[in-house]
């Protein structure tokens, strides 16, 4: 199928109020049921089948440059629009995209993303999230290294917020943040780290099946790998 088959069938114009700004513009949405999951990855990475929604997780403000996560995009405080309009707004210039995305104009949108959720000094849990989401297009571009680089600042941010901010955070219970920060130490090589965070998750009775079930899998699959390398 042809990118213009493909924005017509599963893409939509959808239109947005900046707040920064206060600009109207439109930007591409995937449209209600259209992108079929699949499967998801261990650190919850979604895989999608027809078209992919993570490409589009993005709203890019096309007059001053504010971006955001489409779930932070409104979340902003006034003090926090002005550090956007004298920081990115002031060396922001406009770029025109296709109506289809790839894969490296998503990572593009992603990271002026985390460059406005820096510069406007906000939660470590949306940064951390961010950082989450550009590594995943990472491994679906296939940068093993750039995915360890951004799984890494994801795993650093969200072990800060576990530390600092009321739960949930980014949707996730403590359970379930508990066992992406064991997942994404695990990911980064810290097996020792991961254990321990994968141990809080077993041994709690507060937690669901499903959950611990995971836990174990990637616990087994810890000690599987080390037996390996030892033979």
């Amino acid at each position: 199928m042809d990118n213009v088959n493909i924005s017509k069938e599963f893409l939509y114009d959808k239109t947005y109020k900046c707040p920064v700004c206060e600009s109207y513009f439109k930007a591409k949405a995937v449209r209600s049921g259209k992108a079929r999951l699949i499967s998801k990855d261990s650190d919850f990475m979604p895989r999608y089948q027809n078209i992919n929604p993570l490409y589009y997780d993005v709203i890019i403000c096309p007059k001053c440059g504010y971006g955001a996560l489409i779930k932070y995009f409104d979340k902003i405080k006034s003090s926090q629009c002005q550090l956007i309009r004298e920081k990115v707004t002031s060396k922001f210039k406009p770029r025109i995209y296709p109506d289809v995305y790839d894969v490296d104009i998503a990572i593009e949108r992603h990271k002026l993303a985390l460059v406005n959720t820096i510069v406007k000094n906000a939660r470590v849990s949306e940064e951390a999230y961010t950082c989450l989401k550009i590594a995943w297009l990472y491994r679906i571009k296939g940068d093993n290294l750039n995915e360890l680089k951004f799984l890494m600042q994801s795993l650093t941010k969200f072990k800060e917020a576990y530390e600092k901010e009321p739960h949930p955070i980014c949707g996730m219970n403590t359970f379930t943040l508990t066992y992406l920060i064991g997942e994404l130490e695990r990911r980064c090589g810290n097996n020792e780290n991961a254990l321990q965070w994968f141990g809080k998750v077993i041994v709690n009775p507060g937690v669901n099946s499903r959950l611990k079930e995971l836990a174990r899998d990637q616990k087994d699959l810890i000690k599987e790998n080390t037996l390996n390398r030892d033979k």
